[in-house]
């Protein structure tokens, strides 16, 4: 029973002892945030680590960065970034291999990155339009916002249900979608301006819509109308003119033969007169 007492007396030390070895292991990040800059570099630094090190390596939005696994024991490392962009900017995470593992995480933040999905749309009148932008990087945009180039270079908002619901705006972090309804050439066509805003800043971009006429696509089948009708009149023209000649021809060619036969006969009346004589 002593021995059995003393073997959980035992058990619950070493529980202790390493919880107690785990919970001093701390990893110190600097900086903690990266937010706007033009370059970063990143460190950690393991304290107390709960076992030997045995290497390490570095993440980034959850997915291992190439070249930066090591079989280091340092227990200080660093990651450098030669320009913060939407490309590189993230959540970034050291991790040190021990037994349990330890690491932290360094958030990396850049402006946005707003681009359209296509700068230029053409769309049918009295047809709806479908205006695409879309963010890349992080943090993503909070907010996002539409607005109208007018004539004079200023820009008019649009929000929901502008107009009598002609506007609709479907929005997710990465991106926002205007819909035009009924569309009109006059009042419709001319550049949108989609802005996204995050926490660090804003950016925007732009794009051109286009409305055509109802009667667009009928120009084309009107083009191939009005060819073949040209082509038949000139076919028609052309063999107007021709039979003349034919007719011209076939009386040439007929009145050779009696000038031959007359011809002919001549001879025969003189060889005639001559075999008489």
């Amino acid at each position: 029973m002593r021995r059995k007492l003393f073997g959980a007396i035992v058990a619950i030390c070493i529980g202790w002892f390493q919880a107690e070895a785990f919970t001093d292991a701390n990893v110190m990040t600097d900086p903690p945030v990266v937010s706007n800059q033009t370059n970063a570099t990143l460190s950690c630094n393991l304290t107390n680590p709960p076992s030997p090190i045995k290497g390490h390596y570095w993440t980034r939005n959850g997915k291992i960065i190439d070249k930066s696994d090591s079989t280091s024991d340092s227990a200080y490392i660093e990651y450098r970034i030669e320009k913060v962009d939407y490309h590189y900017a993230g959540i970034y995470e050291c991790v040190f291999k021990s037994e349990p593992q330890a690491n932290a995480t360094i958030e990396v933040k850049a402006l946005p990155h707003v681009v359209a999905y296509k700068h230029s749309e053409n769309a049918n009148e009295k047809d709806k339009a479908a205006l695409v932008c879309v963010s890349h990087g992080y943090p993503l945009p909070t907010d996002w916002n539409w607005f109208k180039v007018n004539e004079v270079g200023g820009k008019d908002p649009i929000v929901n249900g502008t107009n009598n619901d002609k506007y609709e705006i479907k929005n997710t972090p990465n991106k926002t979608t205007l819909y035009v309804k009924d569309l009109n050439i006059e009042e419709d066509m001319g550049v949108y301006e989609c802005h996204g805003t995050s926490d660090v800043g804003k950016a925007q971009d732009k794009i051109q819509l286009r409305v055509r006429s109802q009667l667009a696509a009928l120009w084309p089948f009107l083009g191939i109308v009005a060819e073949v009708i040209i082509l038949v009149t000139i076919i028609f023209i052309y063999e107007k003119k021709r039979k003349p000649d034919e007719i011209t021809d076939d009386d040439d060619s007929g009145a050779a033969p009696l000038k031959s036969s007359t011809a002919t006969n001549h001879q025969d009346k003189n060889v005639r007169q001559r075999n008489s004589n």
